[in-house]
């Protein structure tokens, strides 16, 4: 049975909904956001890119706010936002590639929801962002000694994240498969479609 029917049978033995949200942490290019799309439509769940809604909440571009005030700033704004998209409804919230390493972000995600990480290689991630302008991190320099830096930096802390999917070995709809398998197996119970 493909995961899409099975988390979309009704009354199956032990089914339960989403009760707290999924939280997908990884570096810009590990999926976040396709993933999460693809989890959130089978789930029956809405979607949030946190990135999105930093820049509905400030009228710019990551880009420009970085430019314009600065990676404090904008990484003060992104753990307020975090922290009000964690108090609403469950479903699949893409965090921005820092997040999770603010300690008090972190903390939030441990308490309030189940936190994933996507895990993709150096080369995965060049693939993934190569020619992309929208990722200040990436603009200036060499965007994969960038990558490897952020790899070092950031992925010891991911590991702290309550499970850990590798991406880039299959495709976006066979790893959404994986993630969900995963989830199941980490709350012991197949998850059932919700209503949105």
């Amino acid at each position: 049975m493909s995961a899409a029917a099975h988390t979309k049978k009704e009354g199956a033995e032990g089914a339960r909904p989403l009760d707290r949200p999924i939280v997908l942490v990884g570096l810009m290019g590990a999926g976040k956001s396709c993933i999460g799309r693809r989890l959130a439509q089978r789930l029956g769940v809405s979607f949030v890119d946190a990135d999105a809604e930093i820049e509905d909440a400030a009228g710019c571009s990551i880009a420009e706010i970085f430019e314009q005030f600065g990676e404090p700033y904008f990484r003060d704004g992104e753990r307020r936002v975090m922290a009000r998209l964690l108090s609403e409804a469950p479903g699949i919230l893409a965090a921005g590639g820092g997040a999770f390493m603010n300690t008090e972000t972190r903390e939030l995600i441990r308490n309030q929801a189940i936190s994933i990480w996507l895990r993709a290689d150096l080369e995965t991630l060049c693939t993934r962002t190569k020619g992309r302008t929208h990722r200040p991190l990436l603009n200036s320099g060499d965007a994969r000694a960038t990558l490897q830096t952020l790899i070092n930096e950031r992925y010891p802390v991911y590991a702290q994240a309550d499970l850990t999917i590798d991406t880039g070995i299959d495709g976006p709809n066979m790893t959404c498969r994986r993630v969900l398998e995963a989830l199941e197996q980490h709350l012991g119970a197949p998850l059932t479609a919700t209503e949105l």
